[in-house]
Order: C-alpha cells, then sequence, then structure tokens
C-alpha cells in the first residue's frame, strides 16, 4: 500500500505530507481547489512524461516522492533484484524532480530511467478517470482479465513459450521459401561469380610477388642497357689496366720494399672489381626479356584489379564473396531438403501449441459464463436492474499471441434491445460503472495494491452514488483505494475523508490537503450536499455517515 505521498512544488501545491491509511480513502473539495494534484503526482511517479509547466510559478523544481510498503508476494522484489537496485525490506522510495532543465527518477535514492519508473508502476497502482477506462475496452485486457480471473496464468505462460517457439519456426519457414523463389537468371549470376573466382585460382600472399615481378619485367630493356655498360666498361680494359698496375706494383716493390705501403688494397680492388664484373653479368643473364612472360604477368596484375573492383577492394574480399555466394547455392541447391527440415519444425511446434491452447480455451470457456454473471450482479448493485452482461468467445483460424481465442465484453443496459461490446457504449457514466463492477468481480485476482478513481462517480446520479460508494468500500477490503469525488454519498462510507482547501496566503494561492473527523467531516458533507447550514442537511449527512 502507499503510505506517504509528499509532493513539492506542483501546481498549486507549495509543500504537502500525506500520510495514508488502508482502505478506501477519498479525496473531496470544490471544483478547482486542487483535487486534481493529487492525480497528477501519482501520474508522475508512474513514471508519465512531464514538462516545466507542471513546476509552482516562481520555483526551479518540483519534487514528488512516494513511499509503499511491500508484501512479500509482491513481484517488485524480483523487478527491484534483476535490475540491481538495494532492496529496503518491504519499504519502496520512489521519487521524481521535474526541473527546467530536466527531469530525474529515484528508486529506493538510486538513479534509474523513467521506463523502469514506469515498469514499477504498472505493479504498484492502478489508475481510473472519467476518460481513462480506455483500457477494458481493448479486447486483449478483457482476455488479460479473464484469464486472471480463471487462474490460467500456468497455461497463459506456456502457449506463450510455445506460440514463440511456432512463430519463429514459422518465420524461419517463410523466410526460406522467399529465398527459394530465388530467379534462374540470379542462380546462374552465383555460379558464374563462384566459378569465376575458383578459377582464378586467388593467394593474397601472391599479388606483391607478382606486382614485383611485373614492374622489373617491364623495364628489362633499361635495365639489360645500364648494365652492359658497367660489364662493358669492366671488361674492355678496366680490369686489365689494373692488372698492368698491380704488375707495375710488384716490380717496385722489389727495388723498394718501403712502396709497398703505397700500394695497401690494390690487389683487394682488383679482386673485387672482378667479382664485380661477374655478378653484373650474372645480374643481366637473371633479368626476363621474353615478352610472353610480360604478358602474362600483366594478365595476372588484370586478373587482380578486375576481381577486386566486382567484388571488393582486396584480393580477401573477393575470396570472402566466393564463399558467401557459395554458401547461398548450397543453401538453394538443397532447397527442397531444407523446407522439409523447417516444415517438420512448424508442424511439430504447432502439435506441442495446440495442445496447451486446448487446455487454456477449456478454463476460460468453463469459467467465462461465471464472470459475466458476477460482472451482472454488481452491475444491478450500480443501478443497472435488467442489464445483460456478456463474454463473447471467438475462435481464431490460426494461432495468435494470446491463444486460439479471443473474447468480447458484450453489454446490454435495457431489455430488449441487443447487447453491443463495450467500445459502443457512449455514455462515460456507464462506461464507469461497468469497469468498477468488473474490478469488484476480479478483486481477489488483482494483486495491485492500489487503486485510484479520479471521479469516476461523474455523470451518475445521486441514487446511484451510494452504490458506487459501496461497490469502492468492498474493493477497500482488499485493496487500498482512493476516490477522488464530488459525491457526498461515497465520501460517506470512506474510512478515511480529505478535503482540499484552496487558499490566497501572501498574495499566492496555494492547495491544502487535511485530514476531516467528526464534525468537520459532517460539516464537509454539508457542503457537497449544497444544504447551506440547514438542519435538515445536517440530518442528511450524519445520516449518511451512519
Amino acid at each position: 500500500m502507499l503510505n506517504l505521498l509528499k509532493i513539492k512544488n506542483l501546481a498549486l501545491v507549495d509543500s504537502l505530507t500525506w500520510n495514508i491509511g488502508s482502505g478506501l480513502v477519498v479525496v473531496t473539495g470544490e471544483t478547482g481547489a486542487g483535487k486534481s494534484v493529487i492525480v497528477g503526482a501519482l501520474k508522475l511517479i508512474l513514471g508519465e512524461r512531464a514538462d516545466k509547466g507542471v513546476i509552482r510559478t516562481g520555483e526551479d523544481a518540483c519534487k514528488v516522492e512516494a513511499v509503499f510498503d511491500l508484501s512479500a508476494q509482491s513481484p517488485i522484489h524480483k523487478l527491484l533484484e534483476d535490475a540491481g537496485f538495494e532492496s529496503e525490506g518491504s519499504t519502496l522510495i520512489l521519487k521524481r524532480v521535474v526541473a527546467a532543465g530536466s527531469n530525474k527518477q529515484f528508486v529506493n535514492d538510486s538513479p534509474c530511467t523513467l521506463n523502469f519508473l514506469k515498469t514499477l508502476g504498472k505493479y504498484l497502482v492502478d489508475l481510473h478517470g472519467p476518460h481513462a477506462h480506455q483500457s477494458l475496452l481493448s479486447t486483449d485486457r478483457q482476455l488479460h482479465m479473464l484469464d486472471c480471473y480463471v487462474g490460467a496464468d500456468q497455461e497463459r505462460a506456456s502457449y506463450e513459450a510455445l506460440y514463440r517457439k511456432w512463430k519463429e519456426s514459422s518465420d524461419k519457414l517463410e523466410a526460406f521459401m522467399q529465398a527459394e523463389g530465388t530467379s534462374e537468371h540470379e542462380l546462374d549470376l552465383l555460379r558464374f561469380q563462384v566459378e569465376e573466382i575458383d578459377n582464378a585460382n586467388l593467394v593474397p600472399a601472391e599479388e606483391s610477388e607478382i606486382e614485383e615481378k611485373y614492374r622489373k619485367s617491364s623495364n628489362s630493356s633499361r635495365l639489360v642497357e645500364h648494365s652492359s655498360v658497367i660489364s662493358s666498361t669492366l671488361s674492355s680494359g678496366l680490369v686489365q689496366q689494373l692488372g698492368d698496375i698491380q704488375r707495375a706494383a710488384r716490380e717496385l716493390e722489389k727495388l723498394d720494399p718501403a712502396a709497398a705501403d703505397s700500394f695497401a688494397g690494390l690487389d683487394s680492388a682488383v679482386m673485387e672489381l672482378q667479382e664485380l664484373e661477374g655478378s653484373i653479368m650474372e645480374y643481366v643473364e637473371s633479368i626476363e626479356t621474353d615478352p610472353s612472360e610480360l604478358m602474362a604477368l600483366e594478365t595476372r596484375i588484370n586478373t587482380f584489379e578486375t576481381l577486386k573492383r566486382k567484388y571488393g577492394g582486396s584480393l580477401e574480399a573477393v575470396l570472402l564473396h566466393a564463399d558467401s555466394a557459395r554458401e547461398k547455392l548450397s543453401g538453394l541447391d538443397n532447397r527442397e531438403e531444407k523446407i522439409a527440415s523447417l516444415e517438420k519444425d512448424v508442424s511439430e511446434a504447432l502439435e506441442e501449441l495446440t495442445e496447451v491452447a486446448g487446455e487454456l480455451s477449456a478454463k476460460r470457456k468453463k469459467k467465462a459464463p461465471k464472470l459475466a454473471k458476477e460482472v451482472a450482479s454488481h452491475l444491478k448493485d450500480l443501478g443497472f436492474k435488467e442489464a445483460a452482461f456478456q463474454i463473447q468467445i471467438e475462435a481464431y483460424t490460426k494461432p495468435h499471441s494470446c491463444g486460439m481465442e479471443t473474447v468480447d465484453f458484450k453489454f446490454g443496459p435495457n431489455p430488449g434491445e441487443p447487447l453491443k461490446p463495450l467500445k459502443s457504449i457512449a455514455s462515460s457514466g456507464e462506461i464507469s460503472r461497468v469497469m468498477l463492477a468488473v474490478k469488484t468481480a476480479l478483486a481477489q485476482q488483482d494483486f495491485t495494491p492500489l487503486m485510484v478513481f479520479d471521479e469516476i462517480d461523474a455523470n451518475v446520479g445521486g441514487e446511484i452514488a451510494r452504490a458506487v460508494g459501496e461497490k469502492m468500500a468492498g474493493l477497500g477490503k482488499s485493496h487500498q483505494v482512493i476516490s477522488i469525488t464530488h459525491f457526498p454519498q461515497v465520501a460517506a462510507v470512506a474510512g478515511q475523508h480529505y478535503v482540499v482547501q484552496k487558499n490566497v496566503e501572501e498574495g499566492r494561492t496555494v492547495s491544502h490537503l487535511s485530514e476531516v473527523k467528526g464534525q468537520a467531516r459532517v460539516d464537509e458533507l454539508v457542503r457537497m450536499l449544497g444544504g447551506g447550514t440547514g438542519k435538515e442537511a445536517v440530518k442528511m449527512a450524519k445520516a449518511l455517515l451512519a
């Protein structure tokens, strides 16, 4: 339940601390006094988006804080654990700060996302207003309500898991069937691409080696020319002349041994030149001058460039393209076997799904009339003495995410008239009472701890208001219920009664919330009855409380 709600600088409220009790709690007050601020604060805690327009004039930010007391079975504990938030035992503290430049939200004093706050809100508060009954009009929501009533949580969870398995198998089959429709032209193109790349016998490391050979072969004539100049110069006289110098130096050394130092290194120079002459001759012989060899190298390089241009910027990319095309071809070539395998998966998944769907359908069909009867009974209490309520179950031709059937809640307020889907009901007063009847019938299956009813008794006659209040009080036995109302008949049956008043303080309009008891509560009921201070009005107010 909600133990504490604190509001700071929200709309007309400068500061409010509200300690809330259990059971049915009502909030009343003059129109425009600020009752909507309570709902607005709860919506912020539930993760509704907000802008700076909600901030009290002249302030930089507004803040809302709510403290909930959780039961040991609450799914909130698991949500907090999975999200990595520290547990505060049975206490849950939610905080929302809305500022001009940013919005912040906290769970147990730790920052959280707005989506996470919204997720928690779904398990904490069920909010209903004059225009907040759209969920009741949704057939998916109606089906969920029926499943809660019949206790089909386990069957529905099993069905949803098997449905995902069947859907995944069906999607795979459909995707493959679409791929199987590849045209012969596309198949031929894939085969050509694989064949073209395979015939090239590509080796990525080969590219640099081929390019080096090509550079050398394409410059062979110039290489031979320059090498020949060196070779001819050496062989035509330079080496022979050095030999003559070497012999003359030896004669000098015989005549004057001291001259030997002057010719140091001459022998090694002659030897090195002789070796250079041999190396140059070998180099010239190694140069490829065969035109056919040069053409082969050029053709190989052109092959590389063509394939890279068509299939990728490198030989590695070309080879990857070939692998991809080959894999696709392999899949298409074996498509009959693949289709048979996928169809088997779909058939087996559908068989499992159908079995569980049958169990789920049986539960729904068995208990739907009982729920409809209970709702009809509550509708009679709410003023629809001759109303009829029916839960129509319609089978699907193929599996859906929620089962093999859908439901449609139908309502007929007037005898002799055909029952119509709830979405066809134009009166907000009627649909609000239908919603209250359904909620009352589902009270024991609805584990949301707090229910908030924001003026759902609008557009109903005074004679019905008491019944509406009693239904809310009945819900208050198993839930904490907050009702914002204009009807004294509703306010009188509450366990706690709070009044919102608007005052002008130091030139500023301020809303206050205070609990009324005893004579103060009688006075508020008299105001709501519109009886002024007359004795009859006071007597009526006391009668309502009694």
